[in-house]
């Protein structure tokens, strides 16, 4: 389908586009440089497509595929799901930020803390990434929501450092730079917060040398031994601290299930005071360095009520994230077919899968370039009520089911594929109800 053209006195010229520039790890080359090269390969054309990624078979100079591994474009303004993805922008009339980064490939780091006494036990207490990561690459661009989530994530820090670089005080206007995500399991909630954390160190590197994505191992916490999980957070917290003490690195700190540390204290009796000490420390922590700059509280929940009201009021954002709707649950499964025909598990020939975007400017209307696009968009309806968690292992489930074996001359076509996803998603549903009844 073409580009929608937008014309320079359209309400969204003058647009921003941030491009992210992977600058392979063995390269040299400045990055002054590389942005050249890449501006002038973006602005051969005269449109282009938001949220596009290229990689380096794209590229028509020896020096970009020499030193660049991908470029991914980026709206501005992350918009919620099927909104306005793959929108034409007109490149003479947009700003373009770039970001320019190589990854870590070390892999995460393990932190371990130990009780006290004789017969102390070493524990996992925490996982390190060194952000930006190969591990959590793509995974924001791969997230559909349909509320704006995304985009307020990252105003939501923006404005915490304005507030901080301008010195406003904070016992005037209080932020104590706490995100709580809660819903259901399985809707992205870990994978959002992973993926902000990697987002902000790419967008903030003129700010920070690097980020720390510090993911805390609360279950780890509670100790077998009566009244040490208190001590424990203020241990796995003391060694957070040292990393914060670096002002040049953003630290994100992510506690998965934050009812396992700041479980309700109303709800508590005389045989829970271990839990009671570990809330108290959790609290007394956020406060100590909430004041920094350079830190971000991330926590997640599928249990609102069991929180302790206290930490819930100190979160500055309290985002519900629910099940997918078919808008989104059409963007996972457009992306994961994406991937399919690139690595030639699907065959790609033909008529391919328009955008929810595209599908929505036809009007849903019926005719043959639709027609796949159709069948993916009652494939999404099929899967309503699925988590994200399920609705990412369907194709996988589709292929390995209900297609047959894979047959590199002759790929199963995209037609095929989808009627694979179909009795994929039947298969879900009825197994969703039978679980449902036990």
């Amino acid at each position: 389908m073409k580009l929608r053209a937008v014309k320079e006195n359209d309400s969204v010229a003058h647009q921003v586009l941030n491009i992210e520039i992977v600058q392979k790890s063995r390269s040299n080359l400045a990055k002054k440089t590389i942005e050249t090269l890449v501006d002038a390969f973006v602005r051969s054309q005269e449109y282009i497509n938001t949220h596009e990624t290229f990689k380096a078979n794209a590229f028509n100079n020896e020096d970009l595929i020499e030193h660049v591994e991908s470029v991914q474009l980026c709206q501005a303004e992350e918009s919620p799901s099927g909104s306005s993805d793959n929108t034409g922008i007109h490149l003479p009339s947009t700003h373009i930020n770039y970001f320019i980064y190589k990854l870590n490939r070390n892999g995460p780091d393990i932190e371990e803390i130990s009780e006290e006494g004789e017969d102390a036990e070493s524990m996992e207490a925490a996982t390190y990434y060194t952000l930006p990561c190969s591990d959590l690459q793509g995974i924001w661009e791969n997230l559909f929501y349909d509320s704006n989530v995304k985009k307020e994530l990252l105003r939501f820090v923006e404005t915490t450092m304005e507030f901080a670089d301008a010195n406003v005080d904070q016992n005037v206007i209080a932020a104590n730079k706490v995100v709580l995500l809660h819903g259901p399991p399985g809707t992205g909630k870990t994978s959002l917060c992973k993926a902000l954390a990697q987002k902000l160190s790419i967008r903030m590197q003129n700010r920070y040398k690097h980020g720390q994505l510090i993911e805390i191992n609360s279950h780890s916490l509670f100790s077998k031994w009566f009244s040490e999980s208190g001590k424990l957070v203020q241990k796995m917290f003391s060694k957070i601290k040292e990393v914060i003490d670096d002002p040049r690195v953003l630290v994100c700190v992510l506690i998965d299930e934050v009812e396992s540390l700041a479980a309700n204290r109303k709800n508590a009796t005389n045989d829970c005071s271990d839990a009671i000490r570990a809330v108290n420390a959790l609290l007394t922590q956020i406060d100590s360095i909430k004041h920094l700059p350079n830190v971000l509280i991330l926590t997640t929940s599928n249990i609102t009520g069991s929180i302790d009201l206290a930490f819930v009021d100190r979160a500055d954002i309290r985002q519900f994230i629910d099940v997918p709707s078919r808008s989104a649950i059409y963007n996972i499964f457009y992306s994961c077919i994406q991937e399919l025909t690139a690595k030639k598990q699907v065959d790609h020939s033909g008529n391919g899968l328009l955008s929810l975007r595209s599908l929505q400017v036809v009007n849903f209307s019926e005719n043959d370039t639709t027609s796949l696009s159709l069948a993916l968009w009652r494939v999404a309806d099929e899967c309503a009520g699925l988590s994200g968690r399920s609705l990412r292992k369907l194709p996988f489930l589709a292929k390995a089911l209900f297609c047959p074996p894979h047959n590199p001359e002759k790929p199963v076509t995209a037609a095929e594929f989808l009627e694979a996803m179909s009795l994929a998603a039947k298969r879900q549903g009825q197994e969703k109800a039978a679980l449902t009844k036990t």
